[in-house]
């Protein structure tokens, strides 16, 4: 199963992403999640497929919500998480002297 997705940031939350079907936009998109979300801007388009990998996400499960409610929206990582990719080099900055 392919399907070719629009991607949307949104403007409140860093990393957090809209993906829908293109030929849908965001008319699938609940009312009561724009505000949450922000007014979609618009990242880029992209070709999924079950082979695809995502960096953040699964694919499988992206394409399941897609399907079923014609939306998937990715949430931005936790907090640790963003320790967890640091630079060592940046830690060791804020340690305290």
């Amino acid at each position: 199963m392919k399907r070719i997705c629009s991607i949307y940031k949104s403007p409140r939350k860093n990393e957090m992403y809209l993906y829908v079907l293109k030929a849908d936009g965001l008319e699938r998109v609940p009312e009561g999640l724009l505000p949450f979300f922000g007014t979609p801007k618009h990242a880029f388009d992209l070709v999924l497929t079950p082979e695809r990998q995502l960096a953040r996400e699964d694919i499988a499960k992206v394409l399941e919500n897609l399907d079923s409610q014609g939306y998937h929206l990715q949430m931005p990582p936790a907090e640790d998480e963003y320790i967890e990719h640091l630079p060592e080099e940046l830690l060791r900055r804020n340690d305290p002297v």
